[in-house]
């Protein structure tokens, strides 16, 4: 398929123009001159120069990476019918609408987008981390440091050295159980001919004995809120309770962390803002 420059700048353009940085939880600041955000907000929404965002919409870029459009897509908040037209005009297939791999649910991403006093993050139902705000990051500071199938907070729990970090040694064992349960709840969703949960239970089953023993007890549950321990190499522990929210399809998932009032854990967050600006400043 040819990419169609100019019709894929025209569509870049007018969906930035049609955001307010409201939408995208930027504040809306002094009165602005043009529609919608500007170019540099959707350069950082999506991760990339503000150079590269100019060339598309001045059709001068080359054939953006299917990586690259998909973080596009998440910076314009595109739908997955929305998503599926700038991939086509790039001259890319779209990927399959079931497990969407990294196209974030717009619904999540406009609840995560309005969080900004506790942490919150986008998941998948294997696992793989989609989205994160910066109270989330801050949690969980190497959330981004991971690649391929370490990606995933399963695979990493079993197959990891630093995956059981984010927990106490205590809390290990319900951890697995839980997680296995979920990912067998996952596949069954899915089918077993899904690549991209085969891939990531192959691996699983290849290297890890506790993995196997546990898959082959067949339990599945799916989880929508419960306490948790989390280890902050910071703060110490931090009793959260953790509130889980569902797409129609259960393949994402949007998790809320939050304190009870009158705990520990309410100051322990308070200072985990602090360090979220010092790290983002820095």
């Amino acid at each position: 398929m040819d990419m169609d420059r100019e019709q894929l700048a025209d569509f870049l353009r007018r969906r930035r123009e049609a955001l307010r940085p409201s939408d995208v939880g930027l504040g809306d600041g002094a009165r602005r001159r043009t529609p919608g955000l500007r170019r540099e907000e959707v350069a950082q929404l999506a991760g990339m120069s503000v150079d590269y965002v100019g060339r598309l919409e001045q059709q001068r870029a080359s054939q953006p990476s299917e990586q690259m459009l998909g973080a596009i897509a998440r910076a314009l908040r595109l739908t997955l019918d929305e998503r599926d037209h700038p991939w086509r005009l790039a001259g890319h297939n779209p990927p399959a609408h079931r497990g969407s791999g990294e196209h974030v649910h717009p619904t999540l991403l406009r609840i995560l987008d309005r969080l900004g006093d506790t942490p919150a993050q986008v998941v998948d139902d294997l696992g793989y981390g989609l989205a994160q705000n910066r109270l989330a990051k801050a949690l969980f500071p190497d959330g981004e440091a991971f690649a391929g199938l370490d990606r995933s907070l399963v695979h990493r729990w079993f197959l990891h050295p630093r995956g059981r970090d984010v927990y106490p040694p205590e809390d290990h064992e319900y951890q697995s159980r839980v997680q296995v349960a979920e990912l067998r709840a996952s596949l069954g969703r899915r089918g077993g001919e899904d690549a991209r949960a085969r891939a990531l239970v192959d691996s699983l089953l290849a290297g890890s004995a506790e993995f196997r023993g546990l898959w082959e007890r067949h339990d599945v549950a799916v989880r929508l809120g419960e306490s948790k321990r989390i280890v902050h190499p910071e703060l110490g522990v931090i009793a959260v309770d953790c509130q889980i929210l569902h797409v129609d399809d259960d393949s994402q998932k949007l998790l809320v962390f939050t304190a009870t009032p009158g705990t520990p854990a309410v100051a322990q967050l308070e200072l985990l803002g602090v360090i979220g600006q010092q790290t983002f400043a820095g």
